[in-house]
């Protein structure tokens, strides 16, 4: 096996509400998070989805999922939100983000995926950034392989690899 180039001690973790259901999100998902592996310390951590959610409001379980999501979080976790009131990237300054990011970071870079209805307050006084994929909603399967190939793009970019025209 090819000895693995990580580039940092940097931890990152994508932190998702309910697990991925559609085999072909799954495959996708599971596709691109091996290949992040080679380049970087990368897990997705899967937090359960509440049950008999039907009695709750929105409110209620977006508090419920709040809870779950920040005592997933770790001391000295930078967490970044995957927000539609979040900053914008190009894939290139995602890389340079990510780059600036492995020079920073000492224990986990968390990015997170909120449940339907988004984030508590709680989860948003918790994060340190916010970042948006995009002005269009997407699904939350979606969501999940878009930001994993964003992700495996960037640490491709960083590596002088063919993945980026400009």
């Amino acid at each position: 096996m090819c000895a693995n180039h990580n580039l940092s001690s940097m931890k990152t973790t994508l932190l998702v509400v309910g697990r991925t259901v559609e085999p072909h999100f799954i495959t996708a998902i599971n596709d691109y998070v091996q290949r992040t592996k080679r380049y970087l310390t990368f897990e997705m951590e899967v937090i359960p989805e509440l049950k008999n959610t039907k009695s709750f409001s929105m409110e209620v379980q977006k508090e419920k999922e709040g809870e779950l999501i920040c005592k997933a979080f770790q001391p000295g976790d930078v967490i970044v939100l995957l927000d539609e009131g979040g900053k914008e990237m190009r894939s290139i300054e995602f890389a340079d983000y990510m780059k600036r990011k492995m020079n920073t970071v000492n224990k986990r870079l968390v990015f997170v995926i909120g449940g339907p209805y988004g984030f508590s307050q709680k989860v948003y006084q918790a994060a340190h950034e916010k970042m948006s994929l995009s002005k269009m909603t997407f699904s939350h399967q979606m969501v999940r392989l878009i930001f994993v190939e964003q992700l495996y793009r960037a640490m491709n970019i960083l590596s002088g690899g063919p993945y980026h025209h400009e």
